[in-house]
């Protein structure tokens, strides 16, 4: 879990760092993966996190059927969501990262329906919202990886690496 206190019988962050000053900015859901920011800086969380700052976030998302034109567009345009319309995103079909560490668990897999693989820009931060406007597409996420924030980019870590950069 990408939290600090505890969750259950889930690992959380505090399992790798001990560092009470550390928080994080902009978690991602249980089943995402991807880039992760820690700081200290309550300011620096507060420009990523805030949706006033719309710090672009990118995301690459694996998602079941083969998105047409149509869906593309209604993601750019923005979804209507319970908790009210989102802003446009930038969306594009791209190729399978080949970078790609494995999932544990693995997606659940349908031999007879295809799966594409999607880059969602957005500038908000809702609850599961790459995943909620995906299936108001009707074209549901089965894999999401954030690969950046800002201008921090997850390039080429893997799953429990990290790096320490200044800001």
């Amino acid at each position: 879990m990408s939290q600090f206190r505890e969750s259950g019988s889930k690992t959380t962050l505090s399992c790798y760092f001990d560092d009470p000053e550390l928080r994080v900015a902009g978690r991602l859901d249980y089943d995402s993966e991807g880039l992760l920011l820690l700081t200290g800086d309550g300011r620096l969380v507060q420009k990523i996190t805030h949706p006033r700052f719309t710090l672009e976030k990118t995301y690459r998302a694996q998602v079941e059927g083969e998105p047409d034109d149509k869906a593309l567009e209604q993601l750019r345009r923005g979804i209507m969501l319970k908790d009210g319309m989102t802003r446009p995103a930038r969306v594009k079909l791209v190729t399978e990262p080949d970078h790609l560490w494995p999932r544990d668990p693995p997606i659940r897999f349908r031999a007879n329906i295809p799966t594409r693989w999607l880059e969602l820009t957005i500038t908000e931060g809702r609850n599961r919202q790459v995943r909620r406007m995906t299936a108001a597409v009707n074209f549901p996420t089965l894999r999401l990886i954030r690969v950046q924030i800002g201008d921090w980019s997850l390039g080429e870590l893997k799953p429990g690496e990290s790096v320490k950069i200044s800001v």
